[in-house]
């Protein structure tokens, strides 16, 4: 059985700490490992989110894609109170496109941090290519 090529992205603006790769490519999609914001914004949620997203963009560009081939996101948000302005910061990024997508409430996440998301994209046919 043939093994699958994988194409390891690294994360120069913020390398993790752990023994993983920010995204994966393989077989014409990207994983994304779980983003968490760079600097920390305790009281300030909706600049969390977006700290995360945009980290995200950067991640998916250099993996060959972006935000509009994303097919699955996850995200971990620390309290179901802060589900709206997770919503409405989500949705500024995103925009009309509607990738499938699971929330997740949790009471806590590493480094005191209030989200973290993790997505799949597919690859555009030229980005796969190469």
């Amino acid at each position: 059985m043939k093994q699958p090529t994988m194409r390891l992205i690294d994360n120069p603006a913020n390398p993790p700490a752990g023994h993983y790769s920010p995204a994966v490519v393989c077989d014409g999609f990207v994983f994304l490992s779980g983003v968490l914001p760079a600097t920390r914004q305790p009281d300030d949620f909706k600049a969390e989110v977006g700290q995360v997203l945009e980290q995200s963009k950067k991640i998916l560009a250099r993996s060959g894609c972006g935000l509009a081939d994303v097919v699955q996101c996850t995200a971990y948000i620390v309290g179901t109170g802060n589900w709206p302005a997770f919503n409405e910061v989500y949705a500024s990024f995103f925009e009309q496109h509607k990738p499938a997508r699971t929330v997740v409430p949790v009471p806590e996440l590493h480094h005191g941090s209030l989200v973290e998301i993790q997505m799949i994209a597919a690859l555009p046919a030229a980005a796969a290519t190469n």
